[in-house]
């Protein structure tokens, strides 16, 4: 074992693998038995075993928690596969699972909303400190400009829209008060702002106001409110989940990274294709690009890709996920521009020379 990951430029040690295995992080060789009182041994390597003490030592560093390293094989071992490259095994799902449940319960949000549920019966001290320590934990975060805006700007030489302002703060504060005190003591009004701030389905101030002032008189249909108090507990169904379900969470996760990739990149002069138009198209149909903003990062942390990984066990983003596939079924040619035979490689010569001509042009 060791001589083997040493080939590939990986340095462990004997007492590393043997804790690995003790850990449950590595599984055991098939050993053959000598007979009665001879012991056993190993007849060959097994290929598996060696990819994945591969895969453990390249996110393992001194001093760095094991669970956070299986976390980035988990989401290692998700990711496609290069022609003539070896895939990355599976690690043990209830590794995975132990792993996902500590860096979440760790998390702010959650501590935000364990805190927020202790402040329901503490009376106004109790609310008071709870919009101090929420407004001290969020903070408020930079999205996205939209890429067809960015897009239109670098196309006619004006100053790009890089970044937008987020929700602020107090957004998210009301959001976390309704979760811990409850819906009546916020308000229809502070939560249209907060749902609006928050880019959900692309409604507006006015929009998320009219519905749920309506809601409020009885005019309208009733809203389950318990369903934003459940939606906030991302540990619960990470616990509560099957294998499948932690491992169709991951597939949602970074499939939509991808169709994100490509509404992202929109902006930045890829050449548009009409199959990459009805991907964007669907997106915008489900309101669903602030989502997908707030919760997809490109490079995400062990625990930024804990907490997104818990959101896409819920809808709306499977059911996203399930569109945009059928989409990306009915139409696959997303890097074929239509009358360049040339395919992908034409496409990225026609990328690369709108980058260029836009060097100049600055």
């Amino acid at each position: 074992m060791i001589r083997e990951l040493a080939a590939r430029e990986v340095v462990v040690t004997a007492s590393q693998l043997e804790s690995w295995r003790r850990a449950g992080l590595l599984p055991r060789h098939r050993r053959r038995g000598l007979g009665r009182g001879r012991g056993s041994v190993v007849d060959a390597v097994d290929p598996v075993v060696v990819e994945s003490a591969a895969a453990l030592a390249r996110h393992l560093r001194q001093g760095r928690d094991r669970r956070l390293a299986v976390l980035e094989w988990f989401a290692e071992a998700g990711m496609g596969v290069r022609p003539g490259a070896v895939q990355v095994p599976e690690p043990p799902i209830g590794a995975v699972r132990q792993a996902l449940v500590w860096v979440l319960e760790r998390s702010v949000s959650h501590r935000l909303v364990e805190f927020a549920r202790s402040a329901a019966g503490a009376g106004e001290e109790g609310q008071d400190a709870l919009y101090a320590t929420a407004g001290r934990l969020v903070a408020p975060r930079r999205g996205a400009a939209n890429p067809a805006l960015v897009r239109a700007a670098l196309e006619a030489g004006e100053d790009v829209p890089v970044e937008v302002e987020g929700p602020d703060s107090g957004s998210m504060v009301h959001v976390v008060a309704a979760i811990g005190l409850g819906v009546e003591e916020v308000g229809a009004d502070a939560l249209a702002e907060a749902f609006a701030a928050l880019g959900m389905y692309g409604l507006t101030v006015e929009d998320w106001a009219r519905m749920l002032g309506a809601t409020e008189r009885g005019e309208g249909p009733p809203v389950d409110w318990g369903l934003l108090e459940q939606h906030a507990d991302v540990v619960g169904p990470v616990k509560r989940a099957s294998d499948e379900e932690l491992v169709r969470a991951r597939t949602v996760l970074l499939g939509l990274r991808g169709f994100y990739g490509l509404y992202v990149m929109h902006g930045l002069l890829m050449p548009d294709t009409p199959a990459q138009a009805a991907l964007r198209q669907r997106i915008d149909e489900w309101g669903m690009f602030p989502f997908l903003d707030h919760v997809i990062a490109v490079s995400p942390s062990p625990g930024q890709f804990a907490e997104s990984l818990a959101i896409c066990m819920e809808p709306p983003f499977d059911d996203l996920y399930e569109t945009l596939m059928e989409q990306l079924s009915a139409d696959s040619n997303i890097f074929s521009i239509p009358c360049d035979e040339r395919g992908a490689v034409g496409f990225g010569q026609r990328w690369m020379r709108a980058m260029d001509e836009l060097t100049m042009a600055w």
